[in-house]
């Protein structure tokens, strides 16, 4: 995958952003998709391979639209800054996510603001072993790769069930349970990129076991 040639197609995207300009450059964006899907591919085969409760993944099946949806969100682009994908996506599961794009590029997984019965289960896992999940949050490496969990909404209060005192409470009154490593272009266009994102899916990997176990028992 030429991610160079990729990222300077996005940009003139994004300064072009309209439908009459993709119609124009559609065949350079679908000869695009197809080497990102088939990089995507490779890097499923990869992590199959690495791990025993991998999910197969084709690319095909882990890569986002690039059209935004508009329907609900009437004020954003035609078209999305980034390519997307995910992978490892057992459904209703923490996945692991990809995003090259210009403004921002990522590695990702977790849990983003699951469905109230899955943010149930993930709580009674930490309130049942809260330990062994600050474990793998406090572990040198994961913080120097993750830092810490990714901030987005969370209760004032204490979920019904769970006291003011409990000593996991700040943990449990997450709605969201992700985190996020940051991608530099630099980084991606690396010789040794699908190497990088191997080791970084390695780091995640008992992070995304713990909550997919909550979410399966």
């Amino acid at each position: 995958m030429n991610f160079k040639i990729l990222l300077e197609f996005l940009r003139e995207l994004d300064q072009n952003n309209s439908k009459e300009w993709m119609d124009r450059h559609r065949r350079t964006y679908h000869q695009l998709r197809d080497s990102f899907i088939q990089w995507l591919d490779g890097l499923d085969t990869r992590l199959s391979q690495i791990d025993p409760e991998y999910y197969p993944t084709p690319g095909k099946a882990g890569i986002n639209r690039i059209n935004n949806n508009l329907m609900f969100h009437p004020n954003k682009p035609v078209y999305k800054d980034h390519f997307g994908a995910g992978l490892d996506k057992a459904p209703k599961s923490a996945d692991f996510y990809i995003q090259i794009g210009i403004r921002e590029s990522l590695l990702a997984g977790g849990l983003w603001r699951p469905d109230p019965k899955r943010l149930r289960s993930v709580r009674e896992a930490i309130d049942y072993d809260g330990e062994a999940f600050l474990k793998i949050l406090n572990k040198p490496s994961f913080k120097k790769v993750f830092g810490d969990l990714y901030e987005d909404q969370k209760l004032t209060t204490s979920p019904k069930g769970f006291s003011n005192d409990h000593p996991h409470i700040d943990l449990i009154r997450n709605k969201t349970f992700a985190v996020v490593h940051p991608l530099t272009e630099e980084i991606i266009l690396r010789p040794d990129f699908d190497e990088y994102i191997i080791a970084v899916y390695r780091e995640m990997l008992p992070f995304r076991r713990f909550l997919n176990k909550a979410i399966t028992v």
